[in-house]
């Protein structure tokens, strides 16, 4: 017969694996009748921690210890018989021969698992019992002579025996019932037919018997009915201990049902207490005078607490303005007057601390430290005000939460996006309906710590409107000659501030007020590498995207090559967020597969990555050549960072029009119309007869004209395209250009310059032409960003026309005449 049992787990080593799995259980009723005859006189013995094996009965075997290993691997490729004895303390790791018990079962080895920990799970079919005689043998394994017992059935039909079984199947059903056993178990048992297989079943595998004694004893029984008998007493206990358990877990309900109606009447009476003006306002007021003496604040705050607690004992309880007095001397009580955590002042712990975080960042990092080893040496500095500014993604908010962790602060945050109302920041006057402290006050009281750090974050993002200019706000919050005595209009006391680390965020610092700005310590904070992005997601991104989605830290690897691939064609950023979502998309697809029990590879390939992700998003941008007049590789910045732009010029017969296309602002406009009054100016300089700008039309064009581009960098990049369009010339193979210029012909540095210098790097060019000033720039920037890569200073525009324009005319040229 063939019966879907769910089967205990059972384990050998003790391993704490607590998942249950349903076994097919098809009995070989053939082979349990096998004869004594063809069975060894001495078996292998297994010795069995924490289960007893029955007669007629499969159960799944974890084996961990090396002997049992070594048993089964052996006898498993060559009778597969064995005998399982189980231990009589399974405390013991390493049982001798006076640990086994004497009765065992002879088994068959029906299956070897293999598990990911160097264990095997074996399925085993009990077929006899036997009795060990004497043990011949301890090494590799235990080895016995043993004895072959025989059950002995009833004589049947028998009355008294068939009412035994009968009262095992019920005892057993309703102790499944009352249990939160499968009830499919209960079908099972029904339809059990055979005696001595239904008495062996309940006494292994249902989950009703503890004892691995009691389990013994029942083996040790000889006689089947006596061995019902036995069984029977055994359920008959367990059902009486569950009962008594049910019994205690409905007394505890009916207690906590009892809890929460007397805490209803409890409220009904608070609210007829109210009615009848009998208000336990002054237990309350007790409550906040006894709280206000472990608090650490001023005598002038504490005199002031105590004329508004004298106002609140004047108040009729019924009124509105009670709970709004009570309230605002609650809020007085939570904030953390005077009460500072201590800082860590572990300048290397710090530092550890910092780099386990955030790779890079080594300027925003040194400036950290520096602060840490001033306070260490002179106790009362007041507190930085830093801005973290750069483009988004690149880890500005997350490194305040490092900063706190480091120094061993508090950690708070403040959203400023969008923000328009002053009150958000300096609070509402308490007079008003609905008023709240304004969000400064509110972080310092959730931090519950006067010195915590707080990242102001998107400060860049403010606005202002007739409700008044939140960043004016702010002048007084961030600056540490003022912050000290700051005045929040809700709890209208001077709060000190001075001690609180203030960081701010932003990615476009033009947008911030310069009142502001000149309160901060501006620190710039600029995109990745590609090679830092990758250093990234192996360290942060893919072991928090694995653990995310419950997948094992080994079971997928992405190596550099794939990664590279996600970052270049499906992400366009200075930042890595775009690349953590992709990383997600990875995980999701491999929990799916996993969740399906479908076979994966561990490594990811470039195709693997390609079906997952889909087809490319981004190309890689790259540098076109000098075959074309007219065209020029410039360097512009983003707020996603660096990249190059292809200035084209083309000439045609007119009347000297100037068109200029590809959605550019009017500071690039006004660029293009310098260049060309420049080059008009110096016609004679490139033996260009002046009468040609009166018959030719100029066309300037910036490709992706869907994407809006401005500002006065590309200036020398346009007048070099229009010089070589007009002469025909080659412009220098491999350069890319950036640099601001005047009708005087003056070549200005602009910014950006290290997000350019990686865009130049991703398009594979190696000379970069910009303005003399810029050097200082570049001798700032650290060396792995510069490697490879030549610079031309150049301070005219004469000096950019005789390093990029070469004497050699393109293939085709156009006479310009």
């Amino acid at each position: 017969m063939a019966v879907d049992i769910k089967l205990r787990q059972i384990f050998l080593e003790g391993d704490d694996v607590e998942s249950v799995n349903y076994i097919p259980l098809s009995f070989d009723e053939d082979f349990a009748k096998i004869n004594t005859k063809d069975l060894p006189e001495s078996l292998p013995i297994l010795t069995l921690r924490n289960s007893v094996l029955f007669p007629e009965i499969l159960i799944p075997i974890t084996v961990g210890r090396e002997k049992s290993i070594k048993l089964v691997r052996e006898i498993y490729s060559t009778s597969k018989i064995l005998g399982a004895v189980a231990q009589s303390d399974s405390k013991i790791d390493n049982p001798t021969k006076k640990d086994l018990n004497k009765i065992g079962t002879v088994a068959r080895i029906l299956r070897i698992l293999e598990m990911p920990d160097g264990a095997i799970t074996a399925v085993l079919q009990g077929v006899k019992r036997f009795e060990i005689r004497d043990i011949i043998d301890e090494d590799p394994y235990f080895v016995a002579n043993v004895k072959y017992l025989s059950e002995e059935k009833p004589k049947m039909p028998n009355e008294n025996y068939d009412a035994i079984i009968s009262s095992v199947k019920d005892i057993a059903v309703q102790i499944i019932r009352q249990s939160p056993m499968p009830q499919e178990v209960i079908f099972a048992i029904k339809n059990i037919e055979r005696r001595g297989f239904l008495i062996n079943y309940i006494g292994s595998n249902l989950d009703i018997t503890h004892n691995v004694s009691d389990q013994q004893a029942l083996l040790e029984i000889g006689n089947l009915k006596d061995r019902a008998l036995k069984l029977l007493e055994i359920l008959q206990k367990e059902l009486k201990q569950l009962e008594i358990k049910n019994d205690i877990q409905r007394k505890v309900r009916h207690e906590i049902d009892q809890q929460q109606r007397e805490y209803y009447l409890h409220q009904q009476m608070k609210t007829i207490q109210d009615e009848l003006g009998e208000n336990p306002a002054e237990q309350d007021i007790a409550e906040l005078r006894e709280r206000a003496k472990t608090k650490k604040w001023s005598d002038e705050t504490g005199e002031f607490f105590e004329k508004e607690t004298a106002k609140l004992e004047r108040m009729n309880p019924a009124v509105g303005e009670f709970s709004v007095q009570l309230t605002y001397l609650q809020l007085l009580l939570d904030l953390p007057w005077n009460e500072y955590t201590e800082d860590s002042l572990d300048i290397k712990k710090a530092q550890k601390i910092l780099d386990e975080d955030h790779y890079g960042l080594d300027k925003v990092k040194d400036r950290i430290l520096e602060y840490l080893a001033v306070i260490k040496l002179k106790n009362d500095l007041k507190s930085p005000i830093i801005c973290l500014y750069g483009p988004p993604g690149i880890g500005k908010t997350s490194l305040g939460k490092s900063i706190a962790r480091a120094i061993g602060r508090e950690f708070g945050r403040i959203s400023l996006g969008g923000l328009h109302d002053e009150a958000e920041i300096r609070g509402h006057r308490k007079t008003y309906i609905g008023a709240m402290p304004g969000r400064i006050i509110q972080t310092i009281k959730r931090c519950k710590s006067a010195n915590p750090v707080i990242i102001l974050d998107e400060i860049d993002k403010i606005g202002n409107d007739f409700r008044g200019d939140p960043a004016s706000a702010l002048l007084e919050v961030l600056d540490p000659e003022q912050n000290s005595t700051f005045h929040d209009n809700y709890i209208d006391l001077n709060f000190d501030l001075s001690k609180t680390m203030f960081i701010t965020t932003a990615n476009n610092i033009g947008t911030i007020n310069p009142a502001l700005r000149d309160r901060m310590e501006m620190i710039p904070m600029s995109g990745y590498l590609v090679e830092e992005k990758i250093e990234i997601a192996k360290r942060h991104l893919i072991p928090k995207q694995l653990d995310a989605h419950g997948i094992k830290p080994d079971t997928i690897v992405l190596n550099n090559d794939v990664i590279e691939i996600i970052i270049e064609s499906y992400t366009k950023e200075s930042g890595v967020r775009s690349l953590d979502k992709q990383i997600a998309k990875v995980a999701r697809y491999y929990a799916k597969q996993i969740a399906l029990n479908e076979r994966i590879t561990s490594k990811i390939s470039k195709e693997k990555i390609r079906e997952i992700l889909g087809v490319p998003i981004f190309t890689k941008d790259e540098y076109q050549g000098n075959d074309f007049a007219g065209v020029v590789t410039g360097l512009a910045w983003t707020e996603l960072g660096g990249e190059i732009l292809f200035i084209e010029t083309s000439l045609s017969k007119g009347k000297g029009k100037l068109t200029i296309t590809g959605n550019l602002g009017e500071v690039m406009k006004e660029s293009a119309l310098i260049a060309l009054e420049y080059v008009k100016a110096h016609a004679d300089m490139f033996n260009i007869d002046y009468s040609v700008f009166e018959k030719w039309d100029i066309h300037l064009h910036v490709p992706e004209g869907a994407i809006p581009k401005d500002g006065p960098s590309a200036g020398i990049t346009m007048a070099t395209a229009i010089a070589s369009a007009f002469t025909q010339r080659k412009v220098r193979k491999g350069i890319a250009m950036t640099g601001e210029i005047t009708l005087r012909g003056k070549v200005l540095p602009v910014g950006g310059i290290k997000e350019k210098i990686l865009a130049a790097k991703r398009a594979g060019i190696n000379d970069i032409v910009l303005s003399k000033d810029n050097e200082k720039d570049i001798n700032e920037i650290k060396a792995i960003y510069v490697k490879g890569i030549k610079f031309n200073y150049i301070e005219t525009i004469t000096d950019v026309f005789n390093f990029a324009l070469l004497k050699e005319k393109v293939k085709n040229a156009v006479n310009i005449e």
